[in-house]
């Protein structure tokens, strides 16, 4: 970088003599040897500390690598031991994997355990404590062909009512069974108000539609 004297054309800059040089080397072997000490002294003031922080940050890494291989290699597992339960079309070990894992896949398992065996209560523990929403609807639909000749009409609108949302995968499918269910109690008034909102709806699947057409 020029110094203000190299800028300055009509200003010579000094040339050093070996004795500026020499008190150049000195200052910065004072320096390094200042800072050397200061380094030192700082390192042997927080040595432990240092220590410490190093040992628990390699603890935190080895932590994380054997969480995330732990993990990968229970995916692993699940996903052989459902593929075999299916396989083999074992209800009791589909139940079984779904008390053992998480999220969609213990509903999915839980719901093809019910769908092998047909105990209900699999569908009523899977409506009510499913870790998802799409299987929690879903055990809810198949519950409303079940159990619902026993209901009236306005129990089961009553009891579709969570899937009375367009968060809900299975909206259009619950509002034609509550168009149905009024349709068998007598009450076509009722029926063809929810018929209508299907018909209405420009986002309700053609097959729905089509049959809500049929229906009003």
């Amino acid at each position: 970088m020029t110094t203000i004297l190299e800028r300055n054309k009509k200003v010579k800059v000094p040339k050093k003599t070996t004795e500026d040089y020499a008190e150049d080397a000195l200052y910065r072997e004072v320096w390094e040897d200042v800072n050397n000490e200061k380094t030192m002294a700082f390192l042997k003031k927080y040595s432990r500390i240092l220590i410490s922080g190093a040992i628990i940050l390699l603890i935190l890494i080895v932590g994380i690598q054997l969480i995330r291989h732990n993990n990968h290699m229970t995916k692993i597992a699940t996903a052989q031991n459902y593929e075999m339960a299916i396989q083999n079309m074992d209800a009791r070990a589909l139940a079984s994997l779904s008390k053992n894992s998480s999220d969609a896949t213990a509903d999915l398992a839980l719901f093809q355990s019910f769908m092998l065996d047909g105990d209900v209560s699999k569908l009523e523990n899977l409506a009510k404590n499913g870790n998802t929403r799409d299987f929690r609807d879903l055990a809810k639909l198949h519950l409303a062909g079940i159990q619902g000749d026993s209901m009236s009409a306005n129990e089961f609108e009553k009891y579709m009512s969570s899937l009375n949302t367009k968060n809900s995968p299975f909206y259009y499918d619950g509002m034609l069974l509550v168009a149905q269910k009024y349709l068998a109690s007598g009450d076509r008034k009722a029926a063809n108000s929810w018929l209508d909102k299907i018909i209405n709806d420009k986002n309700a699947p053609s097959v729905i539609s089509a049959t809500a057409q049929t229906l009003r």
